[in-house]
């Protein structure tokens, strides 16, 4: 992707943005707090020259009060001002209730998720990508404390995601909300053993959140690379 389009970045951290300007992106340092400031955000100059913006500060809302996410989207919007371009936003599949049960795009609207709808309010050009567990790499469910072993995984590989991203340059998308989750769900054991190159649990896979893609496939005739977390190593 990376050799198909000029890259403009930012980040938290002088260091991060050394290292993505080494690598060749036009990178910047900008953050969005959670509290008010004296004065507002100043415009970033970059964004004339973007076309496509993808978005990936935390909105889901589970995680801070209102106000705090009220605040951190106004910093944003200021950086950002009237974008008219490709819009991406990334939310999360934390937004559906933690109940047992098979969840769709229809069962959450972006009205009924406080930060998605404070995005499309502002830019309803904006494509939200509600994303499961990010994987991939060394990013490895093996390497974290779990509990519930027998309960489904949610997992995306990151290589998925950026082909979403990039099905959806070439379609034009505007103004879409899609989850992305890797269409197969296999026990939290399962994928950690598949990591640890042991044999599969022959215990069933209990009841819990399914997050289907169904939606995605459809629109996007989109095949995944990586279906199957247990084989995201």
């Amino acid at each position: 992707m990376s050799g198909q389009y000029k890259i403009y970045a930012t980040t938290t951290t002088e260091s991060k943005a050394e290292e993505l300007s080494s690598k060749g992106h036009n990178s910047s340092v900008a953050s969005f707090p959670d509290f008010q400031l004296e004065e507002k955000i100043t415009r970033w100059n970059e964004i004339e020259d973007i076309d496509i913006l993808i978005i990936t500060i935390p909105l889901s809302g589970k995680s801070c009060c209102a106000s705090s996410l009220y605040n951190r989207l106004q910093h944003l919007f200021s950086f950002i001002r009237d974008f008219k371009g490709q819009m991406f936003v990334m939310s999360s599949t934390g937004v559906y209730p933690d109940s047992p049960g098979e969840y769709t795009e229809e069962n959450l609207s972006s009205d009924q998720v406080q930060g998605e709808r404070m995005i499309k309010s502002k830019y309803p050009q904006a494509n939200i990508l509600r994303l499961a567990g990010l994987m991939g790499d060394n990013r490895l469910l093996k390497n974290y404390n779990i509990s519930n072993l027998e309960a489904p995984v949610n997992h995306i590989h990151y290589e998925d995601i950026c082909s979403v991203i990039e099905k959806m340059i070439e379609k034009g998308s505007q103004g879409k909300l899609y989850n992305v989750s890797a269409p197969q769900h296999p026990s939290k054991a399962q994928v950690i053993n598949a990591q640890k190159n042991l044999a599969s649990p022959e215990q069933a896979v209990r009841d819990g959140k399914i997050i289907l893609s169904s939606k995605l496939i459809s629109d996007l005739d989109f095949v995944f690379k990586y279906p199957d977390p247990r084989y995201f190593h």
